[in-house]
């Protein structure tokens, strides 16, 4: 796993932990903490392509759903954790950039 995924919602959780198979269904009780960003996304993307196919049942629907708002907030996490990652560090130099002008 790489410095950036474990830095994101529920890394120690996922460290040295296999990667689950994207086609695991909503019951498959992987818990949403647990999942990186790449596979909580593939899931999603699982889940959207169920839903649009049809021939579910109500709950089995209903269940697909939910899991889908889940996976969605989680990689919503990931995603606002790396921008304010990229937000750091872009405003690191820009401040040292700016006090050394200053000083000059």
């Amino acid at each position: 796993m790489t410095e950036e995924a474990q830095d994101g919602p529920g890394a120690a959780a996922t460290a040295g932990e296999p990667a689950t198979a994207p086609s695991a269904g909503p019951d498959a009780g992987e818990p949403l903490e647990s999942l990186g960003y790449e596979q909580a996304r593939d899931e999603l993307v699982d889940v959207v392509r169920r839903l649009e196919a049809g021939g579910l049942t109500l709950e089995e629907s209903l269940a697909l759903w939910e899991r889908g708002e889940g996976l969605a907030q989680q990689c919503q996490s990931w995603l606002d954790g790396a921008r304010a990652r990229l937000d750091a560090v872009l405003a690191t130099p820009q401040d040292a950039a700016g006090s050394d002008d200053a000083s000059a």
